[in-house]
Formats: C-alpha cells, sequence, structure tokens
C-alpha cells in the first residue's frame, strides 16, 4: 500500500482508542470505569439546545470564516475575558478546534514546540504535517508545566526559527494552570523570539475557581487563542471550535481561510446559531458554569488527596477535569509484577479491575515512566447538577454527595490505589 510516509505507522487517537476498548469491554460483559476519554459529563444547557432547535432549518452555506453574528460574540467574549481589542474579523470558526490547529501547522511554516506532558494530538498533527516536533522536558518541581528558562532554551539555538508554542492550560492531561506572574514571563520570552504562541484555553470556563486568565492579556501582538464549545458547553460532539488571532496575524487567519474553504468548507449553519447563545451567557449559563465548576472541584480534590496519600506524585488540579499520577515510588513492586512501562501499567490495571486510564506516553512521556492520567467524568452531569443545588452555596460538596452522584468515579479511584498497593 503506497501510504503517505508521514501517516504510515500511526495509531488511531489514544483517547479515541480506549473509549472505543471500554466499550468492547462492556459488550463483553466486564463492568469498565471509564477514566479514559476526556469528555464533558455535563448536558448542554437547555437554551442552547432550544436555540439548536429552533435553526434546525437553516441548511446553506454559511461564510467559511464562520458566521458574522458569532464570530462577533466569541470577539466580545474575550475582549471582556481579556482585555484585548478584537472583532469579528479577528476570529475563525471551525469543526472543532482541532481542525483549526491542524490547518494552522499546515498553512505557518516552522517548527512545532510543546511541553510534555501535552494533550495526544498536537504532535500527531504535526507529524502528518511533516512539522519539527521539540518536545520541552518540564519538571515535578513545576508542577509539569513550561517554564519560560526552558522555552528561552529552545528559542535561543536558533533564534530566527519560526516556531508555534502551544500553551495549554488548565492543562490536559495534568489538570494544572498557570499564576499570572508565570504567563507574564512566558509572554517576555515569546515575544523575544517573536514566536506564534497558540493558547489552547479549551478548558478556560472550567477553572475551579472560575479565575482563568489569558496569557493574549500579556503578549496580544502574537498570541492565538483557541477555544470552543466542547468541554465547558457539554458539547464535544457537536464540533465547534474558535481561533481568535491578533490584528498583527490576519495574514495568518486569511491563509487559514482559503484552506478552509477547499477542506470543509464552513461549519455546520445550525450549531453556529446555537453557539450564538452560547456565547453570549447569562444567568443560565452563569449558573451552569458555577455548579460545573463546583462538581469538578470536589471531586477532583477528592480524587487527588487519595491517590496522594499513596506516596504517588500528582500534581493537585486547579481546572479541567484531568490527573496525572506517576507511580514511580512502586516500581520494585509493580515491576514484580511484570509491570515496566506506562502501557503495561494501563493494560494490568484495566484487565485487573476494569479502571480504563491513558498511559503518560500517549501525552510524550517516557515509554518507561509508570504515569498515567486520569480523567474523572465518568458519571451523570445532569444528575450532578441538578443534586449540587440542593446543596448550600456555601458548602463544598462531601464525600457522601460524590458518591452519591459520581460513584463509579469514587470506585474507580479507590480501585486504582488499592490495585497500586498490591
Amino acid at each position: 500500500m503506497d501510504l503517505n510516509l508521514n501517516v504510515r505507522g500511526l495509531g488511531q487517537s489514544a483517547t479515541l482508542a480506549v473509549n472505543e476498548l471500554a466499550a468492547e469491554l462492556v459488550r463483553q460483559g466486564r463492568t469498565v470505569f471509564k477514566l479514559g476519554l476526556g469528555q464533558s459529563p455535563f448536558p448542554v444547557p437547555a437554551s442552547v439546545v432550544e436555540e439548536l432547535r429552533t435553526h434546525a432549518y437553516e441548511k446553506n452555506y454559511l461564510p467559511v470564516r464562520g458566521l458574522r453574528k458569532l464570530r462577533a460574540v466569541v470577539a466580545e467574549y474575550h475582549r471582556e475575558r481579556s482585555g484585548v481589542q478584537s472583532s469579528e474579523d479577528d476570529v475563525l470558526v471551525g469543526p472543532g478546534s482541532k481542525e483549526l490547529m491542524f490547518i494552522l501547522q499546515l498553512v505557518y511554516y516552522g517548527d512545532l514546540v510543546i511541553p510534555t506532558p501535552s494533550w495526544v494530538s498536537y504532535a500527531p498533527q504535526a507529524h502528518i504535517i511533516g512539522r519539527q516536533i521539540h518536545w520541552v522536558t518540564t519538571s515535578r518541581e513545576n508542577c509539569l508545566r513550561l517554564m519560560p528558562e526552558d522555552l528561552d532554551r529552545i528559542c535561543r539555538s536558533d533564534p530566527s526559527r519560526p516556531r508555534i508554542v502551544i500553551l495549554n492550560y488548565p492543562a490536559n492531561p495534568t489538570g494544572s494552570t498557570y499564576t499570572g506572574q508565570e504567563l507574564k514571563a512566558l509572554a517576555r520570552v515569546a515575544r523575544r523570539y517573536r514566536v506564534v504562541l497558540l493558547s489552547d484555553e479549551i478548558y478556560a470556563e472550567l477553572h475551579h475557581r472560575g479565575r482563568h486568565v489569558s496569557i493574549s492579556r500579556y503578549y496580544p501582538e502574537g498570541t492565538i487563542v483557541s477555544g470552543g464549545l466542547s468541554k465547558w458547553c457539554g458539547a464535544g460532539g457537536w464540533r465547534l471550535g474558535t481561533f481568535t488571532f491578533p490584528r498583527d496575524l490576519r495574514w495568518l487567519l486569511d491563509a487559514m481561510a482559503v484552506v478552509a474553504s477547499e477542506t470543509y468548507t464552513s461549519t455546520s449553519a445550525p450549531i453556529q446559531y446555537a453557539a450564538v447563545r452560547a456565547y453570549q451567557g447569562g444567568m443560565e449559563l452563569e449558573d451552569y458554569l458555577w455548579q460545573s465548576r463546583r462538581i469538578l472541584r470536589s471531586l477532583g480534590n477528592h480524587a487527588w488527596t487519595e491517590l496522594h496519600h499513596t506516596g504517588a506524585y500528582v500534581p493537585k488540579p486547579e481546572g479541567a477535569f484531568y490527573l496525572f499520577p506517576d507511580f514511580e515510588c512502586f516500581r520494585s513492586r509493580l515491576e514484580a509484577r511484570g509491570i515496566r512501562t506506562g502501557v503495561q501499567l494501563c493494560e494490568r490495571l484495566l484487565e485487573d479491575t476494569g479502571v480504563a486510564v491513558l498511559p503518560g506516553s500517549a501525552f510524550g512521556r517516557p515509554r518507561d515512566e509508570l504515569s498515567m492520567r486520569i480523567s474523572y467524568v465518568d458519571f451523570d452531569g445532569a444528575r450532578a447538577l441538578v443534586g449540587a443545588r440542593d446543596v448550600p452555596a456555601e458548602q463544598e460538596l462531601d464525600e457522601p454527595f460524590l458518591d452519591a452522584y459520581c460513584p463509579s468515579v469514587m470506585v474507580g479511584i479507590d480501585h486504582i490505589v488499592n490495585w497500586v498497593r498490591l
């Protein structure tokens, strides 16, 4: 078979593969705790669903850059949250931010710089296109985050080399985020080397305290902000993503729009109309987000505490719905059971306990590192939202609440803790 050499040997996205494997085990009658796929457990807000229903008749192709009204409300959304001046002409809408990331790498001729660990699809996309990938090693001391001195070290070896640097926070797979001072320091390095900074802020609204700060505030001229409906609005399957560009990079938006016109043509019309309602916000959306953060914060803190008490290294989650434990402290015990790599760790865990997670190597970590990504979203989000509204706002959601409304996650975490201690 004459496959493109950049595609030959690539496997299916790890997150989708583990979801399909878990589904197959369920069909075989196994009880599976689905802590692998990072899909929001919460329903799409009712007003947004109603807007989709209202516009289901919309059948015409929309402009390749996106519905003007949607681009306007996305620009306003970023102006209000980041203080960065933008207009509808600075926004590009696509069928998921993943597609937009791919096209960005296609049209911009530069290396891809990503910290490890990072989301599973950044590097494969660069590989498909044939771009050079530079992994930046992170440390436990910095909660596996990209530090300015590390970025400087990569860039100063060839200062004028074109680069795309991806910064994702709150982070998939660790749940960690950055302080304002750290973002300012990273922005200074990015400006020094004139890098294109892609700030993947798909989890911005799921900062557990609602305090996300965009790095575009500090490096407005070189930052593209990536967002969409999948994580904070529960609409992953709707496939709608947005890129908001600085005016200095309008030429890059224009080039991406040309490629979009020859590939996906435009994003689904009914979904774009519904997205207008989502980005307009309002009391219903604010309550939805406040309760969602509250649930994820309580569940993430409980799971982190249980894993931390084993002695494992685990960055404490500050946003999104992920944990990234490293069980190096159990290496001798695990090696005695024939487990020497992250893949073996996750395969045996699934086989022995029914808990499905992903190995750290899928996120760019060394093959022999005994790390895994846990996605704590295997629960009925609609039911949990209803339950949370009955708990006074000043109270944290306690363990009995989590046992009642998030049982699969609670049991799955217990299984992991007990299994590694065997």
